[in-house]
């Protein structure tokens, strides 16, 4: 498989950033860590926007940075959409995308201005002026624009951040389809972990300017020794497809490798891959399948780790087929259970949330 291949030591005045890294040439990589862990600093070392005397980047078979070679940024294939869409006031959308596109010859061009346009879903705007748009329809605009270039990669800092929350679900559709259809690699910046869930196949932690783990994200989501892992917010991700449809009850089942989940009965073809998020919160323990219950989604596991969350609360990490869950339990359920790595048990998941 093609992959990127990077490393950068960049000496701050009281910051350092030095990584080092491998990611494949297609499908998107989150970077996610605290504010200040380096993210915005490697994606503008990667479009050549910062100084790094000693760093190396590969993308694919071509050397764009090592020792004393070096391709200036205007001469990198990359696409770059930051935090504000910054799309130029006295141009409408189609010449905002078209200035973009003009400087690269059209033996070059590997999307076209209509494919990106259609992919943003923005045909009926493109007469309008900046000022005309919604902060969504602006950041739409600015995405196809970096797209118009015929971008060897796509840099994406942050994109949503400056978005309300209707707006961001407006836009996640669209970020989605770029994940189905291009055939690039996107590195995507971001603090929530719910567009990462979503959006990303792999990620990469960041913490003081190096990088603590990396890997496909549903691993990095349920590592206990890293903070996604934990609080409130503690969530894994599965992989699974549609299955089949129960017409009766108005169910859809998603197969994966652990069993299939049944879910308020949804629109989507049979075999269609789907992302399901599970909180650590609505899954409990059990040593025994248990009958007359609501619950519908339960599940054999077993037991990889289990480790303090709070005075009072342990996070397990258990396996359900090759999927992995967490679960939030009290302490004396962990230890009325006698709950051990190794321990065969039962995950009732009380609620599951269809990402994709």
């Amino acid at each position: 498989m093609s992959t990127i291949e990077a490393r950068f030591k960049i000496q701050r005045e009281s910051f350092t950033l030095d990584v080092d890294f491998t990611i494949p040439t297609r499908g998107v990589t989150a970077l996610f860590g605290p504010s200040g862990c380096g993210k915005t600093t490697l994606l503008r070392a990667i479009a050549g926007l910062e100084a790094t005397p000693h760093g190396y980047l590969r993308v694919g078979d071509a050397i764009w940075q090592q020792q004393t070679h070096f391709i200036p940024p205007h001469q990198r294939p990359v696409g770059y959409v930051f935090q504000e869409p910054s799309l130029f006031a006295h141009l409408n959308v189609l010449n905002n995308l078209k200035y973009g596109q003009k400087r690269i010859p059209v033996a070059e061009q590997r999307i076209s201005l209509d494919h990106a346009i259609n992919l943003l879903g923005i045909e009926h705007l493109l007469m309008r002026s900046p000022a005309q748009l919604s902060g969504g329809e602006q950041q739409r605009v600015a995405i196809a624009r970096a797209l118009a270039v015929s971008p060897h990669i796509l840099l994406m800092d942050e994109p949503l951040s400056a978005l309300d929350h209707q707006r961001k679900q407006e836009i996640l559709p669209y970020l989605e389809s770029l994940h189905d259809e291009l055939n690039i690699p996107l590195l995507y910046v971001s603090h929530s972990p719910e567009e990462v869930a979503r959006l990303a196949d792999q990620l990469i932690y960041l913490e003081g300017g190096k990088i603590t783990a990396s890997a496909p994200v549903e691993q990095i989501l349920t590592q206990l020794d890293l903070p996604l892992a934990h609080g409130d917010e503690a969530k894994a991700l599965i992989h699974a497809q549609v299955s089949h449809h129960d017409d009766h009850y108005k169910l859809t089942h998603l197969s994966f490798s652990g069993g299939a989940f049944a879910v308020a009965q949804k629109q989507f073809a049979i075999a269609h891959p789907v992302r399901l998020q599970v909180a650590a919160r609505d899954v409990s323990l059990t040593l025994e399948r248990q009958s007359g219950t609501s619950i519908l989604n339960i599940f054999p596991a077993t037991i990889e780790e289990i480790v303090d969350e709070s005075p009072s609360q342990k996070m397990v990490r258990i396996r359900v087929g090759d999927a992995i869950l967490l679960s939030r339990i009290t302490r004396k359920s962990a230890s009325q259970l006698r709950l051990t790595p190794g321990k065969a048990v039962y995950a009732q998941i009380k609620s599951v949330a269809l990402l994709s």
